[in-house]
């Protein structure tokens, strides 16, 4: 039925026009009413599959699906045919999550898009399809529901109900009335004549078509390249979280899983790819006489939609067999031939076979190709049998050796394999616990890389790559739980959980879990789970539960509580403790960490507690295990004497997820030790110590003096993952680009300069005499950039000659790359002791690259100048001139961030505004506001600013900016006066 009229009959289609020919007077409300949301009979596209003209007839006339149309700002705009809740009756269509009358047994799908390599798409491209849909009726029902969007529907029947024992041969048809359109609810609707009968099947069979973009990464999209030196295109999908409904009409919900028979008819000269092998292939002659070739593929296991996966592409491969199931890798014909596709290759079948063997249960599927994409936002995408990815965290060429990039590729390829178990294998029951896969398959990349990497430090490391992060993140009262208790979601709402926390808390917590229980347990555990719900969904319930049963198990580890309570407090609130220990009692107490703590806080009520494991050492010794399950306990044993041999340290190599606090003796005793002997404190706790005691105190927990007091030390401090932990917190962005802390600066310098002559020294003759030594030190690969442009600002004269040295090479001899980890650094400086010839050197070859990553790395650089002429200059070139014009690079925000170019930009823009907003657009204005205010710390700097403005916004946007520099000017009070008590520690200190 379509929407009622305001006196609440259904009014039909044809009704509607007679009354609109008769009645003039509402010629126009009617006309509208039937553009948007009347029933819009239509002829299937030329060459449509499956559509004779008998069964195109039989269907009744559908209404018009809303189509994909260009993204704002790329020329064209999203206009979306809607079917407001307002103008229909109440019904299943306004709730977010599918009625439970259908269930999905299997999908037959073929898709047919038009890529043809003789007529490469501008911009857009035609798909056709069909699906037949096997379901179970389980309650009595005359509305069918499904998800679709951006399809037009053509053909809508349904078949049955199906005899069992028949091979589904069908003994009747149940005729289709109406089909229609809930689009703010994504919603197909099919109004049936009769109602389907409960535990009975049916099958829906759905013909429909859409168009595919270049610019969407989402269901269908395009990839434009060049390769081989021609101009060439591929198809591909990106299904999750609730992109299927985008490409073929489904349930699309991930705990519906069922089976899938897919087809795809391509162009002969492109292969296609799918989630299961190919089984068969025919040809197919369209309209024009054209042959395309029909692929099928074997059906796959019980998956959710959202694992479901099309490539369509002219690639090469390189394969091996790991077990007896092929391995593929596809790329571009140059980088296969350039053999960049062979590192991932040599690394996904081992990776498997570890998991595998972890696990006790064997990969799925009998092949898993792995496919390299020129453009993929979403990066990596676990699809099952065939998972896509960006090509730049896939592929590594020799240029890469001294990059991150090796260890980066293995941990991603790492995580989506560890998805084939958690997410493909066992899928959560809804998008809720979302982190029961991504939470999973973090934490086991790092188990995968650790085990073939064993030197690599892995707690340092997963410090680094997870938890530091997420830990300046998270925090009470404003972020989310890991795990939500609410179940609906809106699609928008859906893609926002793929944050850090889905991602590194989740890692987090399954490592902690690891940490309290024992490996052997913890792997004991999820054996047990993943053997249970194979090829099913689960709730975070049921991971608790076999972790329970593994633990009533055995007898060896003790816990407080049961685990669904011990992790329940975790995973349902947000933020996380801080653990503070009084050394001198022995009290232990949790709090809430906030931001910018203040004393007077609401006292926390009984339910804002965590259930904290404590693994802690004393003098050096690993202790027992204890638990702090109050917000205040007593540990006697962690008591320290008056001896300078006695300290104690919580949360043993940072597994679990808080921070440590101590009273003053407990701080006193661990900086004593440091000075002492630092090495007696493993590297991990170097870092933990810096890096809690830094926040804390910027959140007004401890002084700043407590903090800067464990700095001491660091003229012995060899590990240079513990001097990035320093510098990321001591020479802040702010604090190198305020004018307003010269007192400040000279003080540091003379601190640090006098500590940092050993790791200088140590990294310094590496890159001078053996710089391919770094190649497997992964932590100074991510620690040198800020080591290496801290001491040039600082005016470390051997930095400074050494940035030189190598600016020189590459610029006489560009075969003499500049190392990878401090390019950066030596292009900045490069041009901020050089002159407007070594500007234009940039400029040239900034000119000539064609690489993206690249032109955004110059383009910084020549930012660095420290002549207002030459700034100016790089502006006016960036409003006006090519190549500047078609780079998204916004060169006056980055010019604005620098020192000098603060000043430069803001005369700038005096003249040049309007050339500015329409290059990077009003939002760009904006930034630059903030940029160029960054340092102010009062109101009449305000209102300046404001009034140098003033023309250039509107009403709506100067009052947003107001807010916005308030808030600058009160950050930058509280920083006042943080410097002002850092500059007195160190005017004692040097």
């Amino acid at each position: 039925m379509g929407p009622p009229s305001t006196s609440g009959f259904y009014v039909s289609r044809a009704v509607a026009l007679l009354l609109a020919g008769l009645v003039a007077a509402l010629l126009l409300a009617l006309a509208v009413l039937a553009a948007l949301y009347g029933h819009c009979a239509r002829v299937p596209p030329s060459g449509l599959p499956g559509l004779g003209g008998s069964e195109a007839e039989s269907s009744p006339p559908l209404r018009q699906k809303p189509t994909r149309t260009p993204k704002p700002g790329s020329a064209r705009e999203l206009a979306v045919t809607t079917t407001p809740s307002d103008w229909r009756p109440p019904g299943p269509w306004d709730q977010l999550r599918l009625p439970p009358w259908l269930v999905p047994l299997h999908y037959d799908l073929e898709l047919w898009p038009r890529l043809r390599p003789d007529h490469l798409p501008a911009g857009s491209l035609l798909f056709t399809g069909r699906v037949n849909i096997t379901v179970r009726c389980t309650g009595a029902t005359s509305r069918l529901l499904l998800h679709s969007l951006f399809q037009d529907c053509e053909r809508a029947e349904v078949r049955g109900p199906l005899s069992p024992g028949t091979g589904n041969a069908t003994v009747g048809r149940v005729p289709v009335d109406d089909v229609w359109f809930a689009v703010d609810t994504e919603y197909m609707v099919l109004e049936l004549s009769e109602p389907l009968k409960p535990g009975s099947s049916y099958e829906l069979q759905l013909s429909f078509s859409g168009l595919v973009y270049e610019d969407f990464k989402e269901g269908l999209f395009l990839n434009v390249y060049t390769d081989q030196g021609e101009r060439r295109a591929l198809l591909a999908s990106q299904l999750e979280p609730t992109f299927a409904r985008y490409v073929f009409p489904c349930f699309d919900e991930p705990a519906l899983k069922a089976t899938f028979n897919i087809t795809i008819i391509h162009h002969p000269s492109y292969v296609a790819l799918s989630n299961m092998p190919k089984l068969g292939q025919s040809v197919k002659e369209d309209v024009n006489g054209s042959k395309w070739t029909v692929t099928t593929f074997s059906t796959t296991p019980h998956m959710p939609t959202y694992l479901v996966a099309f490539v369509i592409c002219d690639y090469d491969h390189v394969n091996r067999t790991e077990r007896g199931k092929e391995i593929r890798i596809w790329a571009r014909k140059d980088a296969i031939a350039n053999g960049s596709a062979d590192f991932a290759l040599n690394i996904t079948g081992p990776t498997f076979s570890f998991l595998e063997d972890l696990f006790n249960i064997s990969y799925s599927l009998p092949k898993a190709d792995i496919i390299a994409l020129p453009s993929f936002d979403s990066h990596a995408m676990e699809n099952w049998g065939l998972m896509i990815f960006d090509e730049s965290v896939l592929l590594l060429e020799p240029k890469d050796q001294l990059t991150e990039k090796k260890i980066l590729i293995s941990y991603i390829v790492s995580h989506e394999i560890g998805h084939q178990w958690f997410g493909n294998l066992v899928t959560m029951n809804w998008w809720n616990n979302i982190w029961l896969k991504e939470g999973f398959a973090s934490y086991f990349e790092f188990e995968v890389i650790n085990y073939f990497n064993p030197k690599l430090p892995r707690n340092e490391v997963f410090f680094s790559n997870i938890l530091h992060n997420v830990l300046r993140e998270d925090h009470a009262l404003v972020t989310r739980a890991v795990a939500l208790k609410v179940e609906h979601f809106k699609t928008s709402e859906i893609e926002e959980l793929y944050d850090l926390f889905t991602y590194s808390k989740g890692a987090s917590m399954a490592r902690m879990l690891s940490g309290f229980l024992n490996e052997h347990l913890f792997v004991s555990a999820l054996k047990s789970y993943l053997k249970t719900f194979s090829y099913s969904n689960a709730e975070q319930d049921d991971l608790w539960r076999h972790f329970q049963m593994a633990i009533d198990d055995q007898s060896t580890v003790i816990l407080p509580a049961t685990i669904k309570k011990i992790m329940d407090s975790w995973t349902h609130q947000s933020g996380f403790p801080v653990i503070t220990l009084n050394v001198s009692t022995g009290i232990m107490k949790q709090e809430p960490f906030y931001l910018e703590k203040v004393k007077n806080r609401t006292l926390l009520t009984s339910n804002d507690t965590w259930i904290v494991p404590i693994l802690w050492i004393k003098n050096g010794t690993t202790q027992s295990l204890v638990w702090l399950d109050q917000r205040s306990k007593v540990f006697p044993e962690m008591q320290v004497s008056d001896s300078d041999h006695d300290w104690v340290i919580l949360n043993l190599n940072m597994t679990g997820y808080y921070r440590v606090n101590y009273d003053k003796l407990g701080w006193k005793k661990l900086n004593q030790q440091l000075e002492k002997d630092p090495k007696a404190l493993p590297v991990i706790h170097r870092l933990q110590l810096i890096d809690d005691a830094f926040s804390l105190s910027k959140n007004n927990y401890i002084e700043i003096e407590t903090a800067l007091e464990l700095t001491k030390y660091l003229a012995e401090e060899d590990e240079i993952i513990v001097w990035h932990t320093v510098l990321v917190n001591l020479v802040t962005r702010d604090l190198v680009s305020d004018v307003n802390n010269y007192d400040i600066y000279p003080l540091l310098k003379k601190y640090l300069l006098k500590r940092l002559n050993l790791i200088w020294n140590i990294y310094s003759t590496i890159i001078r005499e053996n710089v391919l030594a770094l190649q497997d030190d992964y932590l100074a690969l991510i620690s040198l950039e800020k080591l290496f442009g801290t001491a040039c600002w600082l005016g470390l004269e051997d930095c400074l000659q050494l940035s030189k040295e190598l600016f020189t090479k590459w610029v006489d001899h560009p075969e003499n790359e500049i190392p990878y980890p401090i390019k950066d650094v030596v292009l900045c400086y490069g041009i901020a002791l050089g002159s407007d010839k070594e500007w234009d050197i940039l400029l040239n070859t900034y000119t000539n690259t064609t690489k993206e990553e690249e032109k955004i790395q110059l383009a910084y650089a020549m930012s660095c100048s420290k002549d207002p002429w030459i700034l100016n200059r790089f502006m006016e070139y960036a409003i006006s001139t090519s190549p500047f014009t078609s780079n998204e690079t916004n060169v006056i925000e980055i010019v604005a961030a620098s020192e000098v170019g603060r000043y430069v930009a803001k005369d700038f823009l005096v003249n040049n505004w309007q050339a500015v907003s329409k290059r990077y657009g009003t939002q760009s204005l904006i930034n630059l506001i903030y940029a160029i205010g960054r340092a102010i710390t009062t109101d009449l700097q305000i209102v300046e600013l404001q009034q140098f403005f003033s023309n250039m916004l509107e009403e709506h946007s100067r009052i947003s900016v107001h807010a916005k520099l308030q808030t600058i000017k009160n950050e930058n009070l509280k920083n006042k006066k943080q410097s002002a008590r850092m500059a007195a520690w160190l005017r004692r200190n040097t």
